[in-house]
């Protein structure tokens, strides 16, 4: 069963949308982090979605009672089913609404919602809770208001795995194909910038060492490559292998890498595509600049490749986003896949050779890590 993406939807620091996202990914070096215009002096750098408002896109009727993430996954998922042709002018082309899903990756995704209802009931009263904003504080709401908003009628599943949830969502994607779940499924994920989320990592010392946080959603439509062509779809790549791995770590409360479980999941991912290391092309790795996770992802990149194969770090262009960052990461693999070449640190990219297979890899916090092989599609030329 060979499946394939055949197109996608993104909403980042960078642009919202393929285009938009594909001209500024060329130019990344235009948009450094920055702090929020209200912020202190001394607050952390940012990769925000700068001005973020969807209703060009989605209108302004039924926004109000939506949080930032839900928002930026409603219109991912909007954005990824009209670039795969599998809608126009709101309605369906070629496919029924049953036989779409939607499988997204989020990993602190209620936190927001969650500390707004708290100040309201400890600051002023709980009398005063707007009660129709209770639901985001549920970590799959954000998917489940996609799936209404898009009328998807199969499954919807949300994954909360840290940052290597937005490469698993491609290994559930799989069994829900294996086990004819849905004929086409928008795979991916998103996460808000949240005041939380910047105090937990200014607390554990994360943010004065070079680590930025960012934002974004990113949805990419897979499906068999029989059920494109049958519609007439162009595949942008085709989806080798993806893996999820797990090594016991010295300590199951602090922050600890695996670097056997990256080991492991980039072996199996290869092995499930029928290929050898030596046919990886590039890496596009999750280095965030958390130095024990950093150095540990370089040195099973090194034990691997060595010096044959380019290491990128799409989070230098997005920040660490969490359970959006596979997601983020896959958009700038197809991105490159179509021509454009993203613009990391060493400005060498556009000077290189258009890859055919990209890896990526996540290592997570607590043991556990993902890889995902796409490659070029061979008609491609």
């Amino acid at each position: 069963m060979k499946l394939v993406i055949t197109g996608y939807g993104i909403v980042s620091n960078l642009g919202i949308g393929a285009e938009a996202f594909e001209t500024a990914l060329q130019n990344a070096a235009t948009h450094p982090p920055a702090r929020p215009a209200s912020a202190a002096a001394d607050a952390p750098l940012i990769k925000e979605i700068p001005d973020f408002d969807p209703t060009p896109w989605l209108g302004d009727k039924g926004l109000r009672s939506l949080d930032r993430l839900t928002k930026q996954l409603v219109l991912a998922a909007r954005l990824a089913l009209q670039d795969a042709g599998l809608k126009r002018d709101g309605v369906y082309v070629g496919v029924e609404a049953e036989a779409i899903g939607f499988c997204s990756s989020n990993a602190y995704g209620s936190l927001e919602a969650i500390n707004e209802l708290d100040r309201v009931a400890v600051l002023e009263d709980a009398r005063y809770i707007n009660p129709s904003k209770f639901p985001n504080t549920v970590s799959n709401t954000a998917a489940g208001y996609a799936s209404i908003w898009e009328d998807v009628r199969a499954l919807n599943m949300s994954i909360s795995d840290g940052n290597c949830g937005g490469l698993d969502t491609f290994v559930l994607a799989q069994q829900f194909f294996e086990t004819d779940r849905a004929s086409v499924l928008a795979v991916g994920g998103g996460e808000a910038l949240s005041e939380s989320i910047a105090l937990a990592f200014g607390r554990l010392g994360a943010l004065v060492r070079s680590c930025v946080l960012g934002e974004g959603a990113s949805f990419a439509v897979v499906e068999r490559a029989s059920h494109a062509r049958l519609r007439g779809a162009t595949p942008i790549a085709e989806i080798l292998g993806a893996a999820t791995t797990f090594g016991a770590t010295s300590s199951d409360s602090l922050l600890v890498p695996s670097e056997r479980a990256l080991t492991a999941a980039i072996h199996s991912a290869c092995a499930q595509g029928g290929i050898s290391l030596a046919e990886v092309d590039v890496v596009l790795g999750s280095m965030s600049g958390l130095t024990a996770f950093d150095r540990a992802e370089n040195r099973v990149h090194s034990a691997l490749f060595g010096n044959a194969v380019r290491v990128h770090a799409p989070k230098e262009l997005f920040g660490e986003s969490f359970g959006a960052a596979g997601a983020l990461a896959v958009a700038t693999a197809l991105a490159w896949f179509k021509g454009k070449a993203p613009s990391f640190g060493d400005g060498a990219t556009a000077s290189q050779p258009m890859p055919r297979t990209i890896l990526l890899t996540s290592l997570g916090y607590y043991g556990n890590a993902a890889a995902l092989v796409l490659r070029r599609p061979s008609n491609e030329t």
